[in-house]
């Protein structure tokens, strides 16, 4: 009996390591066909068999292309705020981040964004990203912000929202294919542009 019982839990956690691996390359499948394709032509049949499982294996895990579209947007979110992870006023830090996470996930959003009118599930993700991306600038650039009035903070916010997003990188990274130092001057100089009145502050 003492030889069976300690073994349990262990048998219990390679399971759910199992378990939580086969998310894992479920989602990924499923992220690489949302990055390159739509959402509509997405079969379950051909992320099942990208992550070697079953369609049964997805739809018990995820339920379906919304439950997956859902569990990925979790998780993307998580990533972001991973690499977006920088202390208020360091500005240098924040563009870095922002560009690790562009170059990571940037084409993935832009197909997202793409779709966001034809699919409500698409839409509620894409909102939620918008929001998350002022409340990051509002919370990064809060010393600056925070000497300002109400309506000047949102109109200085706006400008940050306009100089680091991500249409900005697509333009810039696809459409032109300028190298990343060079879009990454471009959003030093739209982001110290910004904050240039704002009083007492320095941008550089």
């Amino acid at each position: 009996m003492n030889n069976v019982l300690p073994r349990r839990p262990y048998r219990q956690s390679a399971r759910a390591r199992a378990a939580e691996e086969t998310g894992e390359r479920i989602l990924d499948a499923f992220s690489a066909r949302l990055r390159d394709g739509w959402f509509d032509e997405i079969r379950l049949e051909d992320v099942a068999a990208a992550a070697g499982v079953t369609v049964q294996t997805v739809i018990r895990r995820f339920g379906g292309k919304t439950g997956l579209l859902e569990a990925q947007g979790e998780r993307l979110s998580t990533e972001v705020q991973g690499r977006r992870d920088v202390s208020p006023g360091d500005i240098e830090g924040a563009i870095e981040a922002l560009l690790d996470d562009y170059e990571a996930s940037g084409d993935l959003v832009m197909r997202s964004l793409a779709q966001e009118d034809r699919h409500p599930a698409i839409r509620r993700l894409t909102e939620l990203g918008r929001g998350y991306h002022r409340a990051w600038l509002d919370a990064v650039f809060a010393p600056w912000l925070a000497e300002l009035s109400a309506d000047e903070a949102r109109r200085r916010t706006d400008a940050l929202v306009a100089a680091t997003d991500v249409y900005l990188w697509k333009l810039m990274r696809r459409d032109m294919a300028r190298p990343l130092p060079e879009y990454r001057r471009l959003v030093e100089t739209l982001v110290a542009a910004a904050l240039a009145a704002a009083p007492g502050k320095e941008t550089s």
